[in-house]
């Protein structure tokens, strides 16, 4: 009776218990896998989505520090444009004699104390503001400029 159960176990059987038991291990096996590789694409996507909101916000940032740089470029060209035009302006005749008188008397004048305050801030007798500093350049520029405009006939 021994040998006719253990004949029985050894043969189809046990096959039969053994291949169960192999696919059980093996899906169990495959369950791991797929929840493991589920989990690794979840962390690649959010780090691929992390990037994308990172790339977006960086692009965001280079328009704006594109648009304040285009900005700045135009408050100079303005700025240019207007001390150009300031330029040729001063030295041109109106046809009213005080006007004229005025205008030929304050540009070397404002010139003069240009010179006067620079000189006297460069020997020490005071020290000159910033702003002080930017008007006397301004003055002389527009005194020199006009005068080197109007030799060349512009």
């Amino acid at each position: 009776m021994l040998t006719s159960i253990l004949s029985f176990l050894g043969g189809s059987a046990f096959r039969m218990i053994w291949g169960e038991l192999a696919a059980w291990v093996t899906k169990k096996q495959d369950h791991q896998f797929e929840v493991e590789r589920m989990r690794v694409g979840a962390e690649l996507d959010a780090a691929a989505h992390a990037r994308n909101i990172e790339a977006i916000r960086v692009q965001a940032e280079l328009g704006v520090k594109t648009i304040q740089v285009q900005a700045e470029a135009d408050l100079e060209r303005i700025d240019a444009d207007t001390f150009g035009e300031g330029v040729k302006r001063v030295g041109r005749q109106t046809g009213l004699r005080l006007i004229d008188g005025w205008n030929a008397a304050i540009t070397p004048a404002v010139a003069t104390w240009s010179v006067v305050m620079l000189t006297l801030a460069e020997i020490g007798a005071f020290i000159m503001s910033e702003n002080t500093a930017a008007v006397c350049f301004a003055a002389l520029g527009l005194y020199l400029a006009d005068r080197r405009l109007a030799k060349r006939g512009k």
